[in-house]
């Protein structure tokens, strides 16, 4: 399992084009990829969970805090490297 902690800036085009695109990248991989923030967590590979994720990331945002980026699986390398791509 690898968690991480990353800083996300969410502006407002972040919307559900790029969160179902978001949600494809990690259904590539047969690991689990989780965000969590505070009392929060989502599923990736959820499209319901990752429309929660805007509202959690835009108190993320606000709070000038990271989120832990939670992967688990045999191929939890690579998707982590896919996330880390995805908001660079």
């Amino acid at each position: 399992m690898i968690r991480k902690q990353m800083a996300i800036d969410i502006t407002a085009d972040l919307d559900r084009r790029p969160i179902a695109k978001l949600v494809q990248e990690a259904s590539r991989y047969e690991s689990s990829v989780c965000f969590e923030y505070k009392d929060k967590k989502v599923n990736a590979k959820s499209i319901m969970g990752m429309m929660t994720f805007i509202s959690i990331m835009n108190r993320a945002t606000a709070a000038k805090d990271k989120i832990d980026v939670i992967i688990d699986g045999k191929d939890e390398n690579e998707a982590m490297g896919a996330i880390e791509d995805f908001f660079a």
